[in-house]
């Protein structure tokens, strides 16, 4: 019987104490890790083995109490991992990513054994199992707001972009990330971190670590049947340098069946044998990636290693396997530890790498941003003046990456295709080959993998880990990346420190793509930003010509933790507003254009820049019929929407500045209202609920091969006879 005095105090909701492994007198007289150092000293060394051993059964036991505490979660992934995790900890790395969420609860167990969570108040196993899935508490999957977890983890192949973008602003630190063998299917990963090592050939400092353990979320994994030297050809054919792996199957006593076995099954002597395998496996991988060499390690063992099941029936808890289930006692029972083993292990964790990961680990703090001055805007005169929009935006792109070093500009389908040519021949395409004539070098700023995922992913793994960037892309294609892009701006809502908010410019809208059909004409993308302005945190922007893009990109430099789209057109268009009147924009959210008197008033809440064209021409046709019009340019739909629509105030970095109704009603009341848009409809959402006059909406509908952008809007209703007709229908 354990006595109540000699438990720690952390250990206060522990269901099962163990008795002292063989050895522990001597493996485990003192912490491997030394009070003066942040890591063992040896990995031979057979205390460091032992206690590594003792780290990972640790995790494993707090991984399935934790969830079966709520019948929930995902304990079998990361059990079939934890021998790894220990390692990394125990040699002082912990600036550790993963690309599956599902691994949620062992990261929770790995920073509640270093007492990073006390940080957020957990200071037990009680308190930790009650905070678990819970409001304010421990997310089932990993997000932007618990202490020393570097990044967010939901959707499956994005992990690996943190661990580059962690890679390339600290060439110094080691960046492990755990990818899953379900999680290796996905098209992203493997591409994403080819196209980043040619482009950064010096920067091996992340290390995958593959997760083999056969099986996914409910069969098994489409990689199960390789064998081990097909997974290593796969590797060394996709550029690593170094594939390391170590496969549990070599040192099983227990003769069980199949390619994928449980180490927690084995005989003492070999699980000692598989845990200093391990150790030394991670030794030689973290010393291989942080000398150059593109490395990965590779953990071959089954899934649910210690937990309450094996294979894709380990993966997640169901609403019987409680605390009282008779599989999870009897797990729990054979993971115990003793009180003595607990604070052991709690003492190596709190020392390795100097500390708990809370104050560790490198996004633990704001970091610092070269100073980059007042930029350098142009204004451009009014009515005398096209101009393209995106190519005065990229004069400051330019003048942004002269200044900021570890700025970056991504981009799948080509800057030069968007107008923003400037931006590579100022900031040079990142290329091995040399070549003046593409304004390519290795030294380059301008990132060009074809891949949405990974231009969306670096550049925003790089503004979450606090660097400035810039994804660019064409609307019709940014689909593709914006899953990422979500994933870190809503993290960013929850962070606990100010980031430089992420920042997209999205060009050539639909309108803009007439030759080349519906397949670069797909402007849902707006609607999915739209229903995202309800977060709190995201700002699409609209500028309406080249001087209202400047300043909002201004704008969007000082911003910290929001995530911030970009729409303009890559076409020449009439400059229409001053510098000044998108400043004020960017606090009411919308400009007056024009206002023409007459018997009736229509109001025109108009969303983009070239749709102004017809708009005004419809403005025109109207006058002559003695209907007056306001024309009202959206320029931040956020900003018009009610306080109570959108959850800003639960955003880390609030911002609770929204249009008044005073306001509101000088600017869109009128006898009738039109919205316009030649984008998707929800983006004039705010307007449609404030709006207390008869209203229509009138707005992209579907592509279509045009020989021109007017020819295209006439194809979805956007000219000025269709506006003219359905602005009388709703004024009779």
């Amino acid at each position: 019987m354990t006595s109540v005095s000699s438990i720690p105090n952390f250990c206060q909701g522990i269901q099962y104490f163990g008795s002292e492994l063989p050895d522990f007198d001597r493996l485990g007289k003192e912490p491997a890790i030394q009070a003066d150092q942040g890591a063992i000293s040896s990995v031979q060394e057979p205390g460091a083995i032992f206690q590594t051993l003792l780290a990972a059964d640790a995790l494993r036991y707090l991984t399935l109490q934790v969830t079966a505490s709520k019948a929930s979660g995902h304990p079998g992934g990361f059990a079939s991992i934890a021998d790894c995790i220990a390692a990394f900890v125990m040699l002082g790395h912990k600036n550790i990513v993963t690309e599956v969420g599902h691994h949620a609860p062992g990261f929770y167990s790995n920073m509640f054994l270093d007492r990073s969570l006390e940080a957020m108040g957990i200071h037990t196993v009680t308190e930790m199992c009650k905070r678990f899935r819970e409001k304010d508490g421990l997310l089932g999957h990993l997000s932007g707001q618990i202490p020393g977890l570097l990044s967010p983890a939901g959707p499956l192949g994005q992990g690996q972009h943190f661990a580059m973008a962690g890679a390339k602003l600290h060439p110094q630190v080691l960046f492990p990330v755990t990818i899953g063998d379900g999680g290796l299917g996905e098209p992203y990963i493997m591409s994403s971190m080819g196209h980043f090592h040619t482009a950064y050939p010096q920067m091996t400092n992340f290390l995958p670590i593959l997760v083999w353990n056969g099986y996914s979320q409910e069969h098994h994994s489409m990689v199960a049947t390789q064998s081990n030297a097909e997974m290593i050809n796969y590797w060394q054919g996709n550029g690593f340098d170094q594939v390391i792996l170590v496969n549990a199957k070599d040192y099983d006593d227990a003769d069980q069946p199949g390619e994928y076995v449980d180490s927690t099954r084995f005989g003492w002597q070999q699980r000692l044998a598989f845990t200093g395998a391990i150790l030394a496996a991670a030794e030689q991988a973290a010393a291989s990636a942080l000398n150059g060499q593109l490395t990965v390690l590779i953990v071959k063992q089954l899934k649910g290693a210690g937990v309450h099941a094996r294979g894709a029936q380990s993966h997640n808890l169901y609403a019987h396997h409680s605390l009282d289930h008779e599989a999870v006692v009897a797990a729990l029972k054979s993971l115990a530890l003793s009180p003595a083993a607990w604070a052991l292990t709690r003492t190596n964790f709190e020392r390795a790498a100097g500390g708990p990961a809370s104050q560790q680990a490198v996004t633990e703090q704001e970091r610092p941003l070269p100073e980059i001055g007042p930029l350098p805007l142009q204004e451009f005169e009014r009515h005398h003046d096209s101009q393209v929009a995106t190519t005065a935006m990229g004069e400051l792109v330019a003048h942004v990456g002269q200044q900021d070093p570890a700025f970056i500009v991504s981009n799948a389908d080509g800057n030069a295709a968007s107008g923003i040519n400037n931006i590579n021949q100022a900031l040079k395409i990142i290329h091995p080959t040399v070549d003046d004539l593409y304004f390519q070098q290795p030294e380059g700023q301008v990132y060009e993998p074809l891949s949405e995922d990974a231009c969306a992913g670096l550049a925003a793994g790089l503004s979450l880990f606090g660097a400035r960037s810039l994804w660019c892309s064409y609307e019709s294609f940014a689909i593709n990346g914006l899953p990422l892009w979500q994933t870190v701006t809503q993290a960013m809502a929850e962070l606990r420190r100010p980031t430089p908010a992420a920042i997209a410019l999205f060009t050539a809208g639909a309108l803009e793509q007439g030759r080349n059909g519906w397949t670069h004409q797909r402007p849902e993308i707006e609607n999915y930003l739209a229903a995202m302005i309800r977060n709190g945190n995201i700002f699409p922007l609209f500028p309406c010509d080249a001087n209202s893009i400047q300043v909002c990109y201004d704008w969007a430099l000082t911003a910290k933790n929001k995530g911030i789209p970009i729409f303009a057109s890559k076409s020449p268009l009439p400059v229409r507003t001053t510098l000044a009147q998108t400043r004020q924009a960017l606090t009411t959210g919308a400009i007056l254009l024009q206002e023409t008197p007459g018997s009736k008033t229509l109001v025109l809440a108009v969303i983009g820049d070239m749709v102004l064209l017809p708009v005004f021409a419809a403005a025109a046709q109207l006058a002559e019929q003695d209907i007056g019009t306001r024309i009202v340019s959206v320029i931040s739909p956020r900003r018009l929407y009610r306080p109570e629509d959108v959850a800003w105030q639960s955003c880390q970095a609030a911002d609770g500045q929204f249009l008044s109704d005073s306001d509101f009603e000088q600017l869109f009341a009128g006898d009738a209202l039109l919205g316009v848009t030649g984008g998707a409809s929800g983006m004039l959402e705010p307007v449609m609920l404030r709006s207390q006059c008869r209203r229509d909406c009138l707005s992209w509908k579907r592509g279509e091969t045009t020989a021109s952008a007017d020819q295209l809007m006439a194809v979805n209703g956007l000219v000025a006879e269709t506006l003219v007709s359905r602005a009388i229908a709703i004024l009779d």
